[in-house]
């Protein structure tokens, strides 16, 4: 009997410990005191705007979006995940299950100013088609702004070939025991940057996040580890005519 798994490579990633996952995400040194303030420092003025949280989690950007006077769509790949989301902010935004690998096609034409999407993309294969997808529903002059692996992190440089666009895996230990396997899609930076433009994006910012000073207070061992090589890469991009 064929037994193949065709589930997205994030649902599958996640599928069995997303309350783990979501236990730790908020204070993990990795997220609070990196990614995210290089993120945060890239968005434009959410208030008032219309923002899609692409790859929600459990809604940490979502709910901060929401802080900040947005009107918020969020989507994710992994139904706990957007139950979750659903949990943690209720009626304030609109959850929904989609693969953000495939058409959007229940979110209309430019019907967005900022697309979020943090840490979502390293599950997805081919990011052109991705970008295209952003461009369509992304007003003129809106933005997306992305985070992913850096291609020079540690846990990823040394899997594979640096070169190639491949699936490797990782296993984690930062959310609990037992240690969890992550199926993730390593790819030169060129390839990270380079299909946005045929897209329609011009690269306005982007950003090698160092740790935050509180880092080094609260995990010291984590901010020398996050000082001596680069973890991810975060992206400010805007849509063209």
């Amino acid at each position: 009997m064929n037994t193949k798994d065709d589930r997205p490579i994030g649902r599958k990633s996640y599928e069995s410990w997303a309350e783990r996952y979501a236990a730790a995400i908020d204070s993990k040194p990795h997220n609070a005191h990196c990614e995210r303030p290089a993120m945060l420092s890239l968005l434009p003025d959410v208030k008032g705007r219309n923002v899609l949280d692409a790859g929600c989690g459990p809604g940490w950007y979502a709910e901060l979006l929401v802080a900040g006077g947005a009107n918020v769509t969020a989507i994710d790949v992994t139904p706990k995940m957007v139950e979750m989301t659903k949990e943690r902010l209720g009626a304030l935004v609109d959850v929904y299950e989609a693969d953000l690998s495939q058409p959007l096609d229940f979110l209309e034409d430019e019907s967005f100013d900022c697309i979020v999407c943090s840490l979502t993309l390293h599950y997805i294969e081919d990011w052109g088609t991705v970008f295209k997808e952003i461009y369509r529903i992304l007003r003129e002059s809106g933005h997306l702004v992305f985070s992913t692996h850096h291609p020079f992190n540690p846990s990823v440089l040394e899997q594979g070939k640096y070169f190639e666009t491949e699936l490797v895996e990782d296993v984690w230990g930062s959310f609990g025991t037992p240690k969890v396997k992550v199926q993730f899609f390593n790819r030169p930076l060129s390839e990270m940057i380079l299909p946005l433009h045929p897209a329609g994006f011009l690269v306005e910012k982007m950003i090698e996040p160092r740790p935050a000073e509180a880092c080094k207070e609260q995990y010291p061992a984590f901010y020398e580890r996050l000082s001596r090589h680069p973890w991810f890469l975060c992206v400010r991009a805007k849509k063209m005519k």
